[in-house]
């Protein structure tokens, strides 16, 4: 796998694990991937968007479950934007 069609497959697992936990902001979701994939090391790369997707889904699983105050900021945060667009 080409570095582009890395970046663009974790680009898509990025989207995917947002809509898999709508309730963290953003910035957590791509936080989670970036790290996940900063510790992928090796020569095969074929398969490290999967993996990626895997281990950052079981950070935001933790984040997601640990926080109800982030949620609930997350959510007043998220109607405020709506209100202002």
């Amino acid at each position: 796998m080409d570095e582009t069609s890395e970046m663009r497959a974790l680009s898509d697992v990025q989207t995917r694990l947002q809509a898999r936990f709508p309730d963290l902001d953003p910035e957590i979701v791509e936080a989670a991937v970036r790290l996940a994939h900063s510790q992928m090391t090796g020569r095969v790369r074929d398969f490290v968007p999967l993996l990626v997707e895997h281990a950052a889904r079981d950070r935001l699983a933790f984040a997601e479950r640990d926080e109800p105050a982030a949620r609930d900021d997350l959510a007043e945060r998220r109607a405020r934007r709506r209100i202002e667009a």
